[in-house]
């Protein structure tokens, strides 16, 4: 077999001639795929210079005359015939929320000298390195390197399907490490230093995480055999950076589906410690909701899929350089735009998605049923919305909506009964909570009960790190909750409809 040399970014590596350009790129880290590599969401646009395939008829459709005659091509479609250059844009720094609201502890740390706490998210992994008197000497973060395999669990678990299990957990695995060695430089310590860790995700994550078989998560009854809890050392999951018997604690999980980030949540906002009754959600992929009924514990996960974080969107992106983040209609009508970094823009992350179909809404470029007369309206050069884009939106905000409807009518209480609703994870933290309102991602009534958490997941789990209490406390709120199904729920079926109007 022919050897070829690609040079990726300036930096060279070997291929084999009719290897898939995209599976190349994903075997090492440096190519995302939403869509998990099938050629239909456009986003593993490369530059390409040099001996590939021709385009296929799925670049054609996907990819414009102009993009194709200047050398754009789908990493996923295309294959390496010879030595060939390639030239990405994905070099920029996503920024990461790592921060939150850190609950009141009793310090007993489950390490002896520095413990490291990580949040494994879907689309990002956050990383806290504390020392022995709980002060924090590094932070660290970066995109969860398995959107090579698809930008939400149901892709990925459909690769780990086809084969490609061991790399996914190979991915985190390493990530962490980069992770861990990052911040141990960062603090001028060694990593063999860390001695204890606590590591939480949603309850697939964990799954790739320790090499659990995710099969029994793909399909009804959906039986979750692992819901962790447990303590699993360094070297069991691959973590080769630290010692090989360092105690790496698993926070436990609710459900299949309600993770172990959500009970961490659930410690960081004290909700469980609170009288009244306290709504908590984590707007994501997958839009998980825990309900406190005066000492009750309720909670949902509803498929919103990624169009908050920017996936599935025609010219969506992740929170990044060059994302518009941001937008309001001026008194004139005309839109005006935050980009990140304050450079041209390139694309338009959650947060700027909320804005401008709220915006949209304004100035009737959209109307009450999401109908758009136009096929796309830009909202700056060369970002636009598309009419596909709006449905993606009615579609995941409706689901946001109905999950927490669904909780509140199964307590039998009504939005105005609600004390607070604590909205955890990153996007949540650059939303604007009037926006959100207006497009129906909020339900009415709680719009004005809305206090931010920020990266509560990491938040929560480093309270656990630093707390032995609080492992006892998670494993008990884990098993107290009450999973609601919504999948042949009437309830969520009738809000879910009722609310993909824009009302």
């Amino acid at each position: 077999m022919k050897t070829c040399k690609v040079l990726y970014n300036g930096i060279s590596y070997e291929a084999e001639e009719g290897e898939n350009l995209g599976a190349f790129l994903r075997e090492r880290g440096l190519q995302i795929f939403i869509c998990g590599g099938h050629g239909k969401c456009g986003k593993c646009r490369l530059l390409c210079r040099g001996d590939l395939s021709s385009p296929t008829d799925r670049e054609k459709t996907v990819l414009s005359k102009e993009e194709l005659g200047s050398g754009v091509r789908l990493a996923c479609q295309a294959y390496i015939t010879g030595d060939c250059e390639i030239i990405s844009d994905d070099q920029i720094k996503a920024e990461i929320k790592v921060d939150g609201n850190m609950p009141d502890i009793n310090l007993s740390p489950a390490y002896e000298k520095y413990g490291i706490a990580v949040d494994i998210g879907t689309t990002t992994v956050a990383l806290r390195l504390y020392n022995k008197n709980g002060v924090i000497l590094s932070e660290q973060s970066a995109y969860n390197t398995q959107r090579a395999y698809g930008g939400d669990v149901v892709t990925r678990m459909e690769a780990a399907l086809k084969g490609d299990g061991e790399k996914i957990t190979e991915a985190i695995r390493k990530l962490l490490c980069e992770l861990t060695s990052a911040a141990s430089k960062d603090a001028g310590i060694s990593a063999n230093d860390i001695d204890g860790a606590v590591m939480t995700g949603n309850t697939v994550m964990l799954y790739f995480l320790t090499g659990t078989d995710t099969e029994p998560l793909t399909h009804a009854p959906f039986d979750a055999k692992r819901l962790f809890g447990e303590a699993v050392t360094a070297k069991s999951i691959g973590l080769d950076v630290l010692q090989a018997d360092t105690k790496i604690y698993l926070p436990p999980c609710i459900s299949a589906f309600v993770g172990a980030d959500i009970t961490c949540a659930v410690i960081s906002s004290q909700i469980y410690k609170n009288g009244g009754i306290a709504v908590l959600t984590d707007i994501g992929t997958n839009g998980e909701t825990v309900l406190n009924h005066n000492g009750s514990l309720y909670a949902c996960s509803t498929a919103a899929g990624p169009a908050f974080e920017g996936a599935g969107i025609s010219c969506g992106m992740s929170g990044s350089v060059s994302a518009i983040d941001r937008v309001r209609v001026l008194p004139d009508g005309a839109l005006d735009v935050h980009v990140i970094g304050g450079v041209k823009p390139a694309g338009i992350c959650g947060s700027g998605i909320v804005d401008a179909v709220a915006s949209l809404l304004q100035t009737g470029a959209i109307d009450e049923t999401g109908y758009m007369e136009d096929e796309e309206t830009v909202i700056s050069p060369p970002v636009v919305i598309t009419q596909a884009d709006i449905r993606a939106v009615q579609l995941a905000k409706s689901a946001i909506h109905a999950g927490i409807k669904t909780l509140l009518s199964h307590a039998k209480i009504k939005c105005d009964d609600v004390d607070t609703l604590y909205i955890a994870g990153g996007f949540g933290s650059y939303l604007d909570v009037k926006n959100a309102g207006k497009i129906g991602l909020i339900p009415n009534g709680l719009t004005e009960r809305v206090k931010v958490l920020g990266n509560a997941s990491l938040t929560g789990a480093s309270a656990v790190l630093l707390s032995k209490e609080l492992a006892k406390t998670a494993k008990e709120l884990a098993k107290s909750v009450k999973t609601v199904e919504l999948a042949a729920n009437p309830v969520f079926a009738d809000e879910y409809m009722k609310n993909m109007m824009f009302e």
